[in-house]
């Protein structure tokens, strides 16, 4: 087994557009298979923050569940790897090593640091802003490798501003990577994500504090499986062409199309973070001017790359091409692909939840019921059966068909944070992934040629014409 994953990209769309029509839309699978463990080459930092308010006393199960977690995420991590924990209160302090830095994992590091943790005390308030700020200090003097962080709060961001947590997470945007998790009900789920989503990590709910130290494990094994850091979906389009969105839709639903950095002429990055072995799929839709029918343009150029340092060429990992070809063949011009609309409908599923649930926050119980409604047809059609059941636990289902619903009237706080905060997680299509692609996919590696003979690395020579 090779030690780094060998990427694949797979092009799904249908390319065929009406003469007027302008949208193209594809949805862009990218795998890395193989190097299931990372090598212990692989240089990897882990910064752990424990919310240390006073409310985590408050039960006081909450603390040592916590303190627990961390425990098992040090034992969990390779010998080698650097790590620190932070304790975060209305400020942030250092729980281990003593002073801002990292230390290499061996025995006698882990048993210190789990000393340490032992001794935390719950008091104070809540600014996570403060919390990253170190976590990025502590990054600060990490070059390259997989930098990752878990972050573990019960309460709102109650000690700083909004404005002040915004430009910490716009400081740590590329930086680091960071999961986070709630544990309890009494966390705000709107800001969480956020902090998530900025930072390219997952934001769950641990509603029973004894599901933290499985759930920490399960994060820590992640990122030490991890072992190739910083990796962006670059995206070029001819100039005659208008790039509309690039959004992750599996594993979640995440829209990347303001985080471009531009690359090159008509091109630009978009990150996706640190990989192992896994998939994931993009939906990218490109606006392209009338063209002549019979003629195959492409509408984009799509490469997975990891990005050198100044003055120095990008690691190609992948590479595939979205296409678009003119026709008078009705047929051919509205057959809609499956998977861009199984993704499509996901994404609004995504946001007919979390606008369903404010609304029912907000008293707006005509809303809550047509969004939330919505949101069952939509889970139905897509397969999407853990996203079911937990619409049923928020709402009486009278016809699924029709989204006809009725809003329970006593529902459990943390099955509705559950709702909310797994609403962005999706499925993949009903459709056998082992199918092989029909004749309007691409599917490409760094070695070989793609569909129309491209050699890789070519950017402008063999190229088909561009729209």
């Amino acid at each position: 087994m090779s030690e780094q994953p060998q990427f694949t990209v797979t092009i799904d769309q249908n390319k065929f557009l009406p003469e007027g029509g302008r949208e193209v839309h594809a949805i862009v699978s990218v795998e890395a298979s193989g190097g299931a463990v990372a090598p212990a080459s692989t240089r990897a930092s882990e910064v752990i923050i424990i919310d240390t308010s006073g409310s985590m006393s408050y039960p006081n199960t909450k603390l040592t569940a916590a303190i627990s977690a961390a425990k098992v995420a040090i034992d969990t991590l390779r010998d080698g790897v650097e790590f620190a924990v932070i304790s975060g209160s209305n400020t942030a302090s250092m729980v281990f090593p003593a002073q801002p830095g990292l230390v290499a994992a061996n025995p006698q590091t882990r048993e210190q640091a789990k000393a340490a943790l032992s001794r935390l005390k719950a008091s104070g308030g809540t600014a996570i802003g403060s919390w990253l700020r170190l976590a990025d200090q502590i990054f600060g003097d990490v070059q390259g490798g997989i930098r990752h962080a878990i972050l573990l709060t019960d309460g709102k961001n109650q000690h700083e501003t909004a404005e002040e947590l915004d430009a910490v997470l716009f400081r740590c945007n590329g930086r680091f990577v960071c999961d986070c998790r709630g544990v309890g009900t009494d966390w705000e789920v709107a800001e969480l994500r956020k902090v998530a989503s900025a930072l390219l990590g997952s934001v769950d709910i641990v509603a029973d504090p004894a599901g933290l130290v499985a759930d920490f494990q399960a994060m820590t094994e992640a990122a030490m499986g991890k072992s190739v850091a910083d990796v962006a979906l670059r995206v070029w389009t001819p100039q005659t062409a208008r790039l509309r969105f690039v959004k992750q839709v599996m594993p979640t639903v995440e829209d990347l199309t303001a985080r471009r950095v531009e690359s090159a002429p008509q091109a630009g990055d978009y990150p996706l973070g640190a990989w192992g072995a896994e998939s994931r799929d993009y939906h990218i839709s490109v606006e392209v001017p009338p063209g002549e029918v019979g003629k195959e343009l492409r509408a984009a150029w799509v490469k997975l790359v990891v990005p050198g340092a100044p003055g120095e060429e990008a690691q190609v990992l992948a590479t595939g091409n979205v296409l678009v070809q003119r026709t008078d063949d009705e047929a051919a011009s509205t057959r809609i692909n499956a998977r861009v609309a199984h993704y499509t409908g996901q994404a609004e599923l995504a946001a007919a939840i979390q606008e369903g649930l404010q609304a029912r926050k907000d008293g707006d119980v005509d809303t809550a019921t047509a969004r939330l409604g919505r949101a069952v047809v939509l889970a139905d059609e897509a397969g999407n059966e853990e996203i079911t059941s937990m619409l049923r636990r928020v709402v009486d289902v009278v016809d699924t068909a029709t989204g006809t619903v009725r809003l329970k009237r006593n529902v459990d706080k943390a099955h509705e944070m559950e709702l909310d905060t797994r609403s962005s997680k999706t499925v993949r299509t009903r459709r056998d992934e082992t199918v092989p692609p029909r004749k309007d996919e691409t599917v490409t590696t760094r070695r070989g040629t793609d569909s129309l003979g491209t050699r890789r690395g070519d950017p402008s020579g063999g190229r088909p014409d561009e729209g």
